[in-house]
């Protein structure tokens, strides 16, 4: 009897792993998706209202994590209902024909101290693009926060196509800023 039980302990154990990582949960209220762009040299920053994220991540082993990003293009706030209804327009956002943005991590790695970094495939707009988004991870109680930022060239992804291409007017960097915070994550 007492063999039939370590068996079957041995054998629920992948199962057990895999229900400890389906227990990780972003906490929408505690983050934040938003980005920096420059209008005529002056920094403009908006964020997202809609997206998802879907974690699959342990500090230990971050060579097996997965990271992706849903994010629906036509949440884009700039906090002013005047450049608010211009983004989702097609010389933008083009959100009729592209609703959705998405980010699909393919290989992650630590750098020590809860730095990690996350490369993916991001598309915008039809585009798709390879980045290196580099990672800080905090934890207080049972709360892990990732944060961090990167660049990208918004003409890369189409975004600001005909009279709005004019880098001098809109600068073709963007900084794209994240703060997640996720429930379900093991000790860095």
């Amino acid at each position: 009897m007492n063999t039939v039980i370590r068996c079957v302990a041995l054998a629920s154990l992948p199962l057990l792993a895999g229900l400890a990582q389906a227990e990780q949960k972003v906490l929408p209220a505690q983050s934040e998706i938003a980005f920096v762009s420059r209008q005529m040299g002056v920094p403009v920053e908006g964020k997202f209202k809609r997206w998802d994220a879907q974690l699959a991540f342990d500090p230990k082993k971050p060579e097996a994590g997965k990271v992706s990003f849903s994010i629906d293009t036509g949440s884009a706030s700039f906090g002013s209902a005047e450049t608010d209804a211009e983004v989702p327009k097609p010389e933008w956002f083009g959100v009729a024909k592209f609703p959705k943005a998405s980010f699909q991590s393919t290989a992650m790695k630590g750098l020590g101290g809860g730095k990690f970094e996350v490369m993916g495939q991001l598309s915008i707009k039809g585009a798709v693009s390879n980045v290196v988004v580099p990672v800080a991870i905090t934890q207080v109680g049972a709360n892990s926060t990732a944060s961090g930022q990167f660049t990208i060239k918004r003409l890369d992804f189409k975004i600001g196509e005909g009279d709005w291409a004019d880098t001098s007017m809109v600068a073709n960097e963007v900084v794209v800023k994240f703060k997640l915070t996720v429930t379900g994550v093991a000790p860095l």
